[in-house]
């Protein structure tokens, strides 16, 4: 069943976006088009992945280490700096890392010093909730507990679709890389025909459809990003 996290609190944090968007000097003029778009999406590290649920600080897991009971560790949690520590071998990096990655990392680590062909296995316990906000041109606002590989469209189907007089070539997503705020601009009707991929939804990421009251604000993004499936830089000046 899909849960509407929190409703009517977003307005605030939308309008320091689009603030922010309106100033013509923190906002790339040169937009990549195409498949570029969602290269921009994945990050020079390819945050992103298809099918792949990319764990996080506060998720619950378990590590069992094949025929190495002293080793395996059930429900332990990913500190807020990413790490889990693991007998022997200390903290490991494992938020960001899909659960083979992370596997694959620890059997390395064991391998190096302590075992010989190491097996591991991970398995997710409890997960913490991942959350998308979608505003705007549709039938209920609010922001939606994201499920592993949701989609822009999932995310719109959560929010109960857009509205009869949404502008399907005026979607907006707004996302954080790397500590830096990107935004970029989404056709649905080509995403529907199969035309365009469908991109996949990150934690923390804001969906605007249709038009915005801020008129000016939402035109100075539009002319900013004019190509569809893109995503811009909005603020450079971090």
């Amino acid at each position: 069943m899909q849960h509407m996290i929190r409703k009517g609190r977003l307005a605030p944090f939308l309008l320091v976006l689009l603030a922010v968007a309106a100033c013509r000097s923190t906002l790339d003029p040169v937009v990549p088009a195409g498949q570029a778009a969602y290269g921009s999406i994945e990050g020079p590290a390819q945050e992103v992945r298809d099918s792949a649920y990319l764990l996080q600080s506060g998720d619950k897991i378990s590590v069992t280490v094949f025929q190495e009971p002293d080793l395996s560790v059930s429900d332990i949690e990913i500190d807020g700096s990413g790490l889990l520590n693991l007998p022997l071998i200390g903290s490991v990096a494992a938020a960001g890392r899909s659960q083979a990655e992370l596997a694959g990392d620890i059997e390395q680590a064991y391998a190096r010093r302590y075992l010989r062909n190491p097996r591991v296995a991970i398995s997710i316990v409890e997960a913490t909730p991942r959350v998308v906000s979608v505003e705007g041109e549709v039938n209920q606002p609010g922001a939606y507990e994201l499920k592993p590989g949701a989609t822009l469209l999932a995310a719109l189907a959560m929010a109960r679709s857009p509205t009869a007089t949404a502008k399907l070539d005026q979607v907006i997503v707004f996302r954080t890389l790397q500590g830096q705020r990107m935004g970029g601009r989404f056709d649905l009707q080509a995403i529907r025909s199969g035309s365009a991929p469908d991109p996949q939804m990150m934690d923390g990421d804001v969906v605007v459809v249709g038009y915005s009251r801020a008129a000016g604000i939402w035109n100075d993004i539009l002319r900013a990003a004019p190509l569809f499936n893109t995503f811009v830089l909005l603020d450079n000046n971090r």
